[in-house]
């Protein structure tokens, strides 16, 4: 027997939103979320991207699940206020992208970070003995500048990386490599510079893109409602006082600057694909 109805994930569209710094936790979450969307075949998913961009593995993850559920799922991104370096890479594994006019996107390159505080340690009277199997094993020590040598080598990671971004950028938005290095040297551009680039395709709300996925998934964009995949909230949210957040209780502009900051010092030496906006507290 046929059963008549449809199971109610098939009329529906997926919804995953990835928002701020990509590393490990957006990657493993957004993973899960996708392994579920095609579990219950749900015919199109929307993908909402607000993110300066994260850590490169992280990013190429995401963009691998998308371009292997591209067969199974009509996938739409939609761009919020930012979708940049790492967001741009995950974009791409869309079949299509709608991008509000005023969005900061592009950012499209690599950056690695060190610090070097060797002056600081000397004021302070402190300084460190390494015994290391390699004359590399210490590259990017922050009580110490980098050698010539070490500027090369990390140079060459760079340009590697990069060149996988640019590689994966043209393939993905039907680009040659060629044109796509004309604008990939870093900068940002609105939502409007890039559609004359060719790296959205539309213009438009988070609304067009929903109603865009529907159509491309054969269901009625008047009728089709979004499932979101939300986000699990940890323990302590739950226990407060109208589940809000433990950063809740100090000043608003806390939650961004400590997460900005937690962010910094796991990735130093991390190679990134990530636009660093001016961090703002109001």
């Amino acid at each position: 027997m046929i059963w008549p109805f449809k199971p109610r994930y098939r009329k529906q569209v997926a919804r995953i939103e990835i928002s701020g710094a990509i590393a490990s936790a957006t990657r493993k979450r957004v993973l899960e979320a996708l392994e579920e969307v095609e579990e219950k075949k749900f015919p199109a998913l929307l993908l909402r991207i607000d993110s300066p961009g994260g850590t490169v593995a992280d990013s190429q993850e995401i963009f691998s699940a998308l371009r292997r559920l591209q067969d199974k799922v009509k996938i739409v991104a939609s761009y919020g206020n930012i979708s940049a370096s790492g967001g741009v890479y995950i974009g791409v594994g869309a079949h299509h992208i709608v991008s509000n006019p005023g969005t900061i996107t592009g950012s499209i390159g690599v950056i690695l970070r060190g610090n070097n505080i060797e002056k600081l340690l000397e004021r302070v009277g402190v300084s460190f003995k390494v015994i290391k199997s390699g004359p590399y094993k210490d590259i990017l020590a922050f009580d110490r500048a980098l050698t010539p040598a070490e500027e090369t080598i990390l140079q060459e990671l760079i340009d590697v990386s990069y060149g996988q971004f640019v590689r994966t950028v043209a393939e993905g938005r039907n680009l040659s490599e060629e044109s796509v290095r004309e604008f990939a040297d870093g900068r940002v551009f609105t939502g409007e510079q890039a559609l004359a680039l060719g790296m959205v395709d539309r213009l438009g709300t988070e609304e067009d893109a929903r109603r865009w996925a529907a159509e491309l998934g054969g269901l009625d964009p008047e009728k089709a409602e979004c499932y979101t995949f939300e986000e699990k909230k940890p323990l302590i949210s739950k226990l407060l006082p109208g589940n809000q957040s433990a950063f809740d209780i100090f000043p608003k502009h806390m939650p961004a600057t400590m997460a900005r900051l937690d962010f910094e010092v796991a990735t130093s030496g991390v190679p990134l694909w990530l636009y660093q906006p001016p961090m703002m507290v109001k």
